[in-house]
């Protein structure tokens, strides 16, 4: 699975540790989200999507 989660983090200004600290996991997190080393849980994903105010789906892609 990919995601747009670095684009719209930098678009923001938000650096991952900051990221992370809003979304109440640690910087760790964001980065392996963002390089696609680890694919957040359903809740974390809906937690991501309402941070950046879009759907879960504009976020994250299934690669067929």
């Amino acid at each position: 699975m990919r995601n747009d989660m670095r684009a719209l983090r930098t678009a923001c200004g938000l650096s991952q540790g900051e990221l992370g600290e809003a979304l109440g996991v640690s910087r760790q997190t964001v980065n392996a989200i963002e390089t696609g080393r680890y694919n957040p849980t359903l809740p974390l994903a809906i937690s991501i999507a309402r941070f950046f105010a879009r759907p879960v789906e504009e976020i994250f892609h299934v690669d067929d």
